[in-house]
């Protein structure tokens, strides 16, 4: 479902467009055009450097040939990649046509669409769907589910894709159209007025809200997981009780922060691991939770509520998917086998922002 919802976030970082510009206006221009005031945060970096923040969605390389392309122009001189920026220089950059491999290709893979226009799509992502073809998953995507529904996501980098959700986790995610659309959706994650809302089934009791504010960055042994570590990147997670059982607590999580598996390590390094979790879980304690949990064969983390400002109309916008089954049933066994001390209608509020 989704509803209008008054008001609106704002922070203090300023990533302005240019009067006038495609993304002031939320017009499409033929050439791809996108001009915006350079931040000062970002004054001494080196222009290819403030480029990847400024455009998160293109790569460094992808950006710096388009310097040298002389697409990118800085306060209406061409730039280089080396040039310093200190702040206010208005930046305008031509996106070139965008080249894809071969496994952005499209392919007939069903798609539950919650909503669309001409700006935006948002999914409801069943469990075991990859969001982005890599790590030996190049075919079967969310990607090139897109790529079928609405072909023209082909000249969006990474077909509109803004955020992503692990393979085995549900619920919402919302994808750009355009890239204006996209454009302004990153400068919202990054101003952080997307506001994304998960359930989270815990092991353990957890007894208050809370938030676990900790560096985020790759595991110093193993790899191809994530942990907190002193060098990380900041991340920040708020949570809040919902629900308690006899070995296991459902929880309301809400993101400050975007991390690679963010609530799954934050979660984990307060001791309280999601339920199922194959890369960050541990066995349950608790007898009758141990038994309940092999109901559910992936983390049980469910997007739950998204909200965000519309790219073109600066509408609000909120939607909220329901518990996918499998995370119903595990529930419905807990309560069965265990007092439940939170009431479970808890799961029917709105969390406003």
């Amino acid at each position: 479902m989704n509803h209008l919802i008054n008001g609106n976030g704002q922070d203090a970082r300023d990533y302005s467009a240019k009067p006038g510009s495609s993304v002031a206006n939320g017009q499409e221009n033929q050439n791809n055009t996108i001009e915006l005031t350079v931040p000062g945060n970002l004054a001494g970096l080196r222009l290819d450097q403030a480029l990847a923040q400024l455009f998160p969605q293109w790569s460094r390389n992808r950006l710096q040939g388009w310097v040298e392309e002389k697409r990118v122009s800085i306060d209406g001189l061409s730039a280089t990649c080396k040039q310093k920026i200190w702040g206010g220089e208005t930046v305008c950059l031509i996106a070139g046509q965008i080249e894809s491999d071969q496994s952005h290709q499209a392919e007939a893979i069903p798609l539950r669409i919650v909503f669309e226009d001409d700006h935006l799509i948002v999914i409801d992502k069943p469990a075991g769907l990859v969001v982005h073809p890599g790590n030996g998953n190049w075919h079967g995507t969310l990607l090139n589910a897109l790529l079928n529904h609405a072909p023209q996501l082909d000249q969006v980098p990474r077909a509109g894709i803004v955020h992503r959700l692990d393979k085995d986790t549900t619920g919402l995610l919302v994808v750009a159209k355009t890239i204006e659309a996209q454009f302004d959706l990153v400068r919202q994650l990054q101003q952080r007025t997307v506001k994304r809302h998960y359930l989270a089934l815990a092991l353990g009791k957890i007894g208050k809200n809370g938030v676990v504010d900790a560096p985020i960055g790759r595991h110093p042994v193993h790899r191809t997981r994530m942990a907190v570590v002193p060098q990380g990147k900041p991340a920040r997670t708020h949570y809040r009780v919902m629900e308690q059982f006899s070995g296991s607590t459902l929880l309301h999580c809400s993101l400050e922060t975007g991390r690679t598996h963010q609530i799954r390590v934050h979660l984990l390094s307060i001791g309280h691991p999601i339920a199922g979790d194959p890369v960050y879980g541990k066995p349950a304690s608790d007898p009758a939770t141990a038994i309940a949990v092999t109901q559910l064969p992936r983390q049980a983390l469910h997007a739950w509520q998204l909200g965000l400002i519309h790219p073109h109309s600066g509408q609000t916008l909120f939607w909220e998917s329901s518990l996918p089954d499998d995370m119903t049933d595990l529930l419905q066994t807990l309560r069965a086998c265990s007092k439940s001390y939170f009431g479970r209608y808890f799961l029917n509020e709105k969390i406003l922002f």
